[in-house]
């Protein structure tokens, strides 16, 4: 909102059918019946639309591309228009299956193929550069191993592994506006006056979920095998990346996993993720974005993920190629998940 008005002001107009029929445009001084006109609209974010606006719409709301999808329009379609743009021909250039699926997954991270496009651009100009400068010659094959110097290092890479290795580390799952991604969750302690401190950028639904993951493994250690006093000290949860806000409740399941890790000293399984809202009696309700959350899981390198039981029909929306390759577990009580989470005290106690 601003000198030029406020848009949605308007469309609260434009969109309720008792007054849409005599809208009166205030620039051209003039009415109009736009009771018989279908509005629609679009945002990546949907937080950010007013209540009172978004009450008047019916939401659809549309997936990120699968990785197989993204490489399939590449092929098709983003690559066609790029050759042509940049002077060339299929039997000048060829890229491989495996190089699109390689820059769609660690050269970019969207829920669209834009910058998968971008980066299609950034690798023909490169080669049209070199056949204009070298005389032509055998056409130009770009591999997996060739991305390196058209793309530079990938940018994004899986780091569960290493990021679970010590105790007090799990790694959850979430959407955001690019789609599903990774989220991890660290936990320390140390001497003094039990407390708990949150950073993060962390909402404060997000907050509350951190305060309900500690007062449930202080009510339940025991049933864990967690003592007491591990509980009794300062405790710090982190979630990366700081600089970006993060909120909702679907963290829960993750905190608490978290939590029990470091109270145990057994690190989380590196190939696991989880997602799911917890409640003071270790409930595990469901949440929303399973399809996004599984398709970053199997991003990730994640071979076996947690969801809420009450989230099994959502399954039926995930690519059947990614239900095949993750083991997933509907389960109604966090400790079953602490459980099966983390690694056997033997392989801790070797760890260490």
């Amino acid at each position: 909102s601003d000198y030029r008005g406020d848009p949605a002001a308007a469309l609260l107009e434009v969109l309720d059918p008792a007054q849409n029929h005599t809208f009166r445009d205030h620039y051209l001084e003039l009415e109009l019946d736009l009771s018989d006109v279908v509005f629609l609209a679009t945002a990546n974010v949907a937080e950010s639309i007013p209540d009172a606006l978004l009450d008047r719409m019916e939401v659809v709301r549309l997936d990120g591309y699968t990785e197989d999808e993204k490489v399939a329009i590449a092929r098709n379609h983003l690559l066609p228009r790029q050759l042509s743009r940049a002077a060339l021909d299929a039997a000048e250039v060829d890229v491989d299956d495996e190089a699109l699926r390689q820059i769609a997954g660690e050269h970019t991270r969207e829920a669209g193929v834009r910058q998968l496009e971008r980066a299609i651009a950034k690798i023909l100009r490169k080669v049209a550069t070199t056949l204009a400068a070298d005389s032509p010659g055998a056409p130009v094959h770009v591999t997996v191993d060739s991305l390196l110097r058209y793309l530079g290092r990938p940018r994004f890479t899986p780091e569960s592994a290493e990021r679970t290795a010590v105790p007090g580390v799990a790694t959850g799952l979430a959407v955001t506006g690019a789609g599903g991604d990774v989220l991890f969750v660290e936990a320390s302690a140390m001497p003094g006056k039990p407390q708990l401190t949150l950073t993060g950028q962390l909402g404060d639904v997000m907050k509350e979920s951190a305060q309900i993951a500690l007062s449930y493994l202080r009510a339940h250690g025991p049933d864990l095998l967690i003592e007491p006093a591990q509980l009794d000290r300062s405790l710090h949860l982190h979630v990366p990346a700081g600089a970006v806000p993060k909120d909702g409740p679907s963290a829960g399941v993750t905190m608490v996993t978290a939590l029990a890790s470091l109270a145990t000293g057994r690190p989380v399984r590196s190939d696991v993720g989880m997602t799911g809202e917890v409640t003071l009696n270790g409930r595990v309700l469901p949440i929303g974005g399973v399809k996004q959350k599984l398709l970053a899981a199997h991003r990730a390198g994640l071979t076996t993920v947690f969801l809420p039981k009450r989230n099994e029909a959502d399954l039926d929306d995930v690519p059947e190629a990614v239900r095949e390759a993750l083991d997933v577990r509907l389960v109604a009580d966090v400790a079953e998940l602490v459980r099966e989470a983390l690694e056997p005290a033997a392989a801790a106690t070797l760890a260490a």
